[in-house]
């Protein structure tokens, strides 16, 4: 546990401290869910290729360039304007790439509030030689290298270990695989039929 805590420190630290906040793309978005109003617009929104997300009764509002949290305290100051005491839950869409030993590799859109579970069940799972304990994460060209297994069994949510939209995830193989494992055995063998050749002279 002390170790996942570390892991997670240095992923903030890496990729947050750094003077790197969340912020949101043209193609990810914003799902909205409301509990105590009596219009039905929760759902997912989308941002526009100029950085705008339209939002029912409020228009066009820009997201793109900011902190997501500067946005969403606009987008429920002015949900306020318009509903009394509106309880809002306001979560980040991203897309991200997992790619690697997963089944079904590519772009996925996921919430602060998935896990790495989510994630790559959404990706097909993970393949026989995967080694989900070996898992690296990309972002604008620095890599750090997590233990997925225990980022999974801590239940730990994407937004703890600071995922973020365009980040690549790379699912490791393992480096004793069958494939691995196919190519030393039959090295071996050749390397013994060398031997008993060699010790015949």
């Amino acid at each position: 546990m002390k170790r996942l805590f570390l892991g997670v420190l240095v992923l903030f630290l890496l990729f947050n401290i750094a003077g790197e906040a969340q912020t949101l793309h043209p193609g990810d978005g914003l799902k909205l869910i409301f509990y105590n109003i009596p219009d039905s617009i929760s759902g997912e929104y989308y941002i526009q290729e100029d950085g705008n997300i339209a939002l029912p009764y409020l228009g066009n509002i820009k997201v793109t360039n900011r902190n997501i949290d500067s946005v969403k305290q606009e987008i429920f100051s002015k949900y306020s304007n318009i509903y009394r005491n509106p309880e809002l839950t306001i979560l980040p869409i991203v897309r991200v790439n997992i790619f690697g030993e997963v089944n079904k590799p590519g772009y996925y859109y996921v919430t602060g509030s998935d896990k790495l579970a989510d994630l790559i069940a959404k990706a097909g799972g993970t393949t026989p030689e995967a080694n989900v304990g070996s898992i690296t994460i990309t972002r604008n060209g620095k890599e750090l290298d997590v233990d997925g297994e225990k980022i999974i069994k801590s239940g730990n949510k994407l937004d703890d270990i600071g995922l973020q939209s365009g980040d690549q995830i790379y699912v490791n193989r393992k480096w004793f695989s069958g494939s691995t494992q196919a190519v030393v055995i039959a090295g071996l063998s050749t390397l013994t039929a060398i031997l008993i050749v060699f010790l015949r002279k």
